[in-house]
């Protein structure tokens, strides 16, 4: 998906707060939780995304969805992760 299309897509579903996060070459976040529901297109790089025993990874073009307080870790590849996301 491209950027345009993904801000147009946010905005039709009410994702009101849009904001640009990059995160370091190989870094991590434990396991924590949102108090807003987050949509994410992935720009540049890739993460992935653990909830409970399942791991998906998200490369550039690809949307991910959390819904409010799921608890997920994130691991980010070696180029590290750019991505855009919408928060409600």
């Amino acid at each position: 998906m491209r950027r345009d299309e993904f801000l147009a897509l946010l905005s039709s579903e009410r994702f009101n707060e849009v904001v640009t996060v990059t995160r370091e070459p190989n870094g991590s976040l434990d396991v924590h939780s949102h108090p807003f529901e987050a949509k994410a297109l992935i720009l540049e790089g890739d993460v992935t995304i653990r909830i409970g025993a399942h791991a998906r990874t998200y490369h550039a073009g690809e949307v991910f969805h959390l819904a409010t307080n799921i608890g997920h870790s994130e691991r980010y590849g070696t180029e590290g992760v750019s991505y855009v996301v919408g928060r409600k």
